[in-house]
Order: structure tokens, then C-alpha cells, then sequence
């Protein structure tokens, strides 16, 4: 798979509603292409109104909103609004979730996630149809019904399109699901180059040819942990940070799975007892120098740029960088390289 002839740079928008507005006018000084959100301790979606108030240019995302916590006309609504407020720039970046969060966090049903989000999508780009085109909504799948629409439930036209969906994915189900409905795909932290070339590419491609789909109107979205710092003192205290992040998403069954890519199965079984336990501190010791480096991208401040856009040339169309313990200036600069 090629990637676009240019890479975008994303970054971070705060979900906080008093940090969103500046957050996001920072990234389009700084040249960010792109801003997202992530559903945590706040609304997604809320915050993206205020980024697109106070911007003119970058593309305004959520990574990722919950779908399952939501139906599919609630979530057309939310999109269609921002995207004509965003005036054409927002980009609907949905999530699964886990199955205790969503029948126990958010009381909704769960069952057979791959063909549900793959209903989910497609009764979007259903209603958003009705909408656009004036055609009669009849949408009947397994798991959402949409059949009534009248006048006063019809949302003013729009000059844009229905906004892009974006599908997050780690299993290879969900993501030839991703391949064959939605328009990008947003990949996780705890992704390796390996996992991305051998796994995750090939399964977008064979959810591609099912729909007979291009390459080109597809975005892979990669986002990637970034160990770097000005002296010796400073990459080693990032690099443990990083450590920590990996250890915690390496605990987590979801991701047992790009471990044991790697050879690197029995890793997670040992950080879950762990975390059980509360021994953050012991599981990140256990993230050595290689598994460090399949994760994250790790350098000296002058040459990390270099190295992060090395990573991603020929694998994906945009990424989010992760700097877990870099100032704003530091940053700056390496995107300045990156971009070089």
C-alpha cells in the first residue's frame, strides 16, 4: 500500500471545553493538519465545536467517539452538525470500546462488534443520504432499524459532503471492516511497524476488494509513542515514561495479540497479574530496549523527526506523535524536521 504523496501531522485537542478553543488554535499556528479528541472523562464532540469556532483550516476529529454507546441517528445528527459548523472539516472517528464498558459503563448492548459496526457505518451514510438526496429512509438491518423521517426531523442542506468516518481497529475482523465501509482507519499506540505491515495493511486491503474500494480515497491514521530529549538525562526519563505506557497497554487482553506477533505472548499474562496487583512500576521494567524501540520512536531531539517520518513513509497518510514528557518548543522543532 502507498502512502498519499504527503504526510499529515496530527495532533491532541484537550476534551475539556475551557482548553479546547486555544488547544486547537495552537495546532493550526503550529501547521498541525489535523486535530482529534478522544472520548475519556469528557464529551467528545462538545469540544470539537469550540475548536472549529476558533479555527479556519485543520481538520477537526474525534479518536475515537464511542459508537456503541450511541445509535446510529444520534450520532448522523452530531456529525452533520459539526460538519456544516466545521464547514466541511470534521472527520467522525468511531470506537468500539470493550464489552464491560458498554453493557456496564454505559448500560447499552454488546454482541457481535465486527457486524455491528459494520451495520453501524452503513446505516450512517444511510440517513446522511436521506438527507442530502431526499430519498425515503428505509434502513432495516440485524441490529438498527431507521424508517421514519419527516420534514420536521430533516436537517437544513449543506454545501459539504457527509463527513468522513474513520474506524478505530487492532483485530483483523474489524479491521477488513474498516477496509470495506469506512474512509480511514485509526490505528492505536500499541501497534509495531511489524504488526502494521504484516497485519493491519493486509487487512484493510482484503476489506477493500470486497467493495472493490481504491487505495487513494483511504486514510491509514497511525499514532506513535515518541521517546526524545535534548541529553542523555532527558531521553531516559522519556523513555521510561513510554516504558509505563507500554507496559499498561501490553496488560490489556486486546492487545495480547500484537505481543504474541513479536514472540511476546507469555509478556502480557505477567503485566495482567501485575496490574492486577498494582505494580506499575514492576511492569515497566519489563519493557526492554527492543520492545521499546517495536512501539516507539526513540532519538536524540535532532534526529527523532527524521526518524518518526521514516516510520510512517510508505505505511500511512497521517500521524499522531506522542510526546509524553516534551516541551511545546522542543515539539516545534521536530516537526520542522519531521516536515523536511
Amino acid at each position: 500500500m502507498a502512502s498519499s504523496p504527503r504526510l499529515k501531522i496530527d495532533g491532541g485537542i484537550p476534551n475539556r471545553l475551557d482548553q479546547a478553543a486555544a488547544a486547537a488554535g495552537d495546532l493550526e499556528r503550529q501547521g498541525y493538519d489535523g486535530g482529534w479528541t478522544a472520548e475519556t472523562s469528557h464529551d467528545p464532540f462538545l469540544p470539537l465545536l469550540l475548536a472549529a469556532e476558533h479555527t479556519s483550516q485543520i481538520e477537526l476529529g474525534t479518536n475515537i467517539a464511542v459508537a456503541f454507546a450511541r445509535n446510529p441517528m444520534i450520532v448522523a445528527n452530531t456529525g452533520w452538525d459539526l460538519q456544516a459548523y466545521a464547514k466541511g472539516r470534521f472527520l467522525l472517528g468511531l470506537g468500539t470500546q470493550i464489552r464491560p464498558h458498554i453493557e456496564k459503563r454505559f448500560s447499552m448492548p454488546w454482541s457481535h462488534p465486527a457486524p455491528r459496526m459494520r451495520e453501524f457505518v452503513s446505516a450512517l451514510q444511510a440517513i446522511w443520504a436521506a438527507w442530502r438526496d431526499g430519498t425515503k429512509l428505509s434502513f432495516e438491518g440485524d441490529f438498527y432499524t431507521h424508517k421514519i423521517m419527516t420534514p420536521m426531523f430533516t436537517p437544513e442542506p449543506q454545501p459539504h459532503p457527509a463527513p468522513k468516518v474513520f474506524l478505530a481497529a487492532v483485530g483483523t475482523a474489524m479491521t477488513e471492516v474498516c477496509g470495506e465501509v469506512a474512509d480511514g482507519h485509526l490505528g492505536h499506540p500499541m501497534v509495531s511497524k511489524r504488526y502494521l505491515d504484516e497485519v493491519t495493511l493486509p487487512a484493510l486491503e482484503r476489506g477493500m476488494r470486497r467493495r472493490g474500494r481504491a487505495r487513494d480515497d483511504f486514510q491509514v491514521c497511525a499514532e506513535v509513542m515518541v521517546a526524545t530529549g535534548a541529553d542523555d538525562a532527558e531521553l531516559a526519563a522519556a523513555a521510561a515514561a513510554v516504558r509505563k505506557q507500554i507496559a499498561f497497554y501490553g496488560s490489556t487482553p486486546a492487545y495480547r495479540t500484537v505481543l504474541e506477533l513479536h514472540g511476546w505472548g507469555d509478556l502480557h499474562t505477567e503485566l495482567h497479574r501485575l496490574s492486577l496487583a498494582g505494580e506499575w512500576d514492576a511492569m515497566a521494567a519489563l519493557i526492554d530496549d527492543e520492545m521499546l524501540a517495536a512501539f516507539a520512536v526513540v532519538g536524540g531531539a535532532d534526529t527523532v523527526g527524521t526518524a518518526l517520518r521514516r516510520r510512517c513513509d510508505g505505511a500511512v497518510d497521517r500521524v499522531l506523535p506522542i510526546f509524553p514528557t516534551v516541551s511545546t518548543t522542543r515539539v516545534a522543532a521536530i516537526l520542522k524536521e519531521f516536515r523536511q
